[in-house]
């Protein structure tokens, strides 16, 4: 007869079979210190193609990695079948730390912030002078996006034979931002891809654009398609036949120069995410000016103490007016 409370022994206590063994569940995770190192190059419905040495592996993300996602231009660390043959496949066991995040929001009223890139250099936004017309306030998002995630930015202005640039050059001057400007039969004759590689040797560079502005027709420009193929990238094509970029991916320029990530068209650039206090860190001629500021301060209030730094003569206004600018996009929508 089986006994009860307190004259019960280990023969009485009953086990629950279990199919995978009554093995004991452990917190500890391997180390995997022989993983292999590598690139993602693009993420397409939870599988991701990876650069190892000179090869491409389709990987999966490892479970122990949790809700951590990895993105194009994340540097991880990978096991399993490397070989890079065809139906097989890695394991992702770890992402390491990110140098540079480029994130967005689908909407100001986003809260759920989406890492666009990681560990780029630089981002280059792509702008046409006219048809279609100029969006200065999703410049302006850009910018903000690229200083709070630690990039530098490049302006690339087509169509130059349509529209003169002064007038956006104008907006930025006081930023000192890089630029290049470039017409439709430059972009067509391969000239602009060579004046804009002057500026990507030896980085990464995430382009953003717009649609129309001619951002797919540079970096196909860039990238030959015989250097395409050797990622194992295949363009998106849309019903009418049209080569579109449906997700970020990576492109080498060449062997040692520098990595070129083309991201899908935008409609909108989501700021929910930003901190505006981390936008101050662009400007390092205005950031020791904000030491006399209130706290969580806007930058833009009577008691801003940045006013008093300009007009003592350490700064020009017209950083202190495009600082402004630029964190005032997160008030206003882009129609604005």
């Amino acid at each position: 007869m089986r006994r009860y409370g307190k004259h019960t022994d280990e023969d009485d206590i009953r086990t629950r079979p279990n199919r995978k063994g009554n093995r004991p569940r452990t917190h500890i995770r391997p180390k995997h210190e022989d993983a292999a190192e590598g690139m993602v190059l693009t993420v397409d419905r939870g599988r991701l193609t990876c650069l190892v040495e000179d090869r491409t592996v389709m990987a999966m993300k490892a479970r122990e990695l949790g809700r951590k996602a990895a993105v194009v231009g994340d540097r991880v660390a990978l096991v399993g079948d490397l070989s890079g043959k065809k139906d097989t496949l890695a394991r992702i066991v770890r992402i390491e730390e990110r140098t540079s995040v480029l994130r967005r929001t689908a909407d100001d009223d986003d809260p759920y912030e989406r890492v666009v890139v990681a560990n780029a250099d630089q981002l280059a936004i792509v702008t046409a002078l006219a048809d279609p017309e100029p969006r200065p306030r999703l410049i302006d998002r850009c910018l903000v996006a690229a200083f709070d995630g630690g990039l530098t930015p490049l302006l690339v202005m087509t169509k130059s034979d349509l529209a003169a640039p002064d007038e956006l050059l104008g907006l930025y001057g006081a930023l000192d931002i890089p630029y290049v400007v470039t017409s439709r039969e430059e972009l067509e004759n391969g000239d602009a891809a060579d004046r804009v590689r002057e500026h990507l040797d030896g980085k990464i560079t995430a382009f953003v654009g717009h649609s129309g502005v001619g951002k797919t027709t540079l970096v196909n420009a860039l990238v030959p398609e015989e250097r395409r193929r050797t990622t194992g990238h295949v363009n998106a094509v849309t019903g009418r036949g049209r080569h579109t970029t449906t997700s970020a991916l990576a492109l080498p320029l060449s062997d040692d120069d520098g990595w070129v990530v083309d991201t899908p068209g935008v409609r909108s650039f989501g700021l929910a995410h930003i901190d505006p206090s981390r936008v101050i860190h662009a400007f390092p001629d205005l950031e020791p000016g904000t030491e006399g500021c209130p706290r969580a301060c806007s930058h833009d209030e009577p008691d801003c103490a940045l006013d008093a730094w300009v007009t003592e003569g350490h700064a020009d206004p017209a950083r202190l007016y495009s600082l402004r600018r630029l964190l005032a996009t997160r008030e206003r929508k882009e129609g604005d």
